[in-house]
């Protein structure tokens, strides 16, 4: 999955493997699915045995998100992207998918005066 191009560029951000205590998990192995696992929307339990067990991928996955692995991973890899000409900053915002909160749906609204636009409407007929 992960090429070894790609893996020569963030293997070196993961923290080393302490010589002490269980048997280290192969840190690729543990990138790779939770990359599946975030490409596939599945939940953790169902990542497949190959990748070894679900619980020691997801306790890594939640270390290394406290330690701030993962935004290390994406600063480099957005980095060299951008030097490499790769990545475009352009997006696009259409409203039919960003909804408002649903807390925020109920505010009361602020037209800038006491007459709402729908008695403005009936007077005009």
């Amino acid at each position: 999955m992960i090429s070894d191009e790609a893996w020569a560029v963030i293997g070196p951000l993961f923290p080393n493997v302490k010589s002490t205590g269980q048997p280290p998990v192969d840190r690729r192995t543990v990138v790779e699915a939770t990359a599946r696992r975030f490409r596939t929307g599945a939940p953790w339990r169902d990542v497949p045995e190959r990748f070894g067990n679900w619980n020691t991928i997801y306790k890594n996955f939640n270390r290394w998100s406290e330690q701030g692995v993962w935004a290390r991973v994406l600063e480099r890899t957005q980095s060299l992207a951008q030097q490499s000409g790769d990545l475009d900053w352009v997006a696009s915002i259409d409203s039919t998918i960003v909804r408002v909160h649903q807390h925020g749906a109920t505010l009361p609204r602020t037209t800038g005066g006491d007459i709402e636009l729908q008695e403005v409407r009936r007077r005009a007929t």
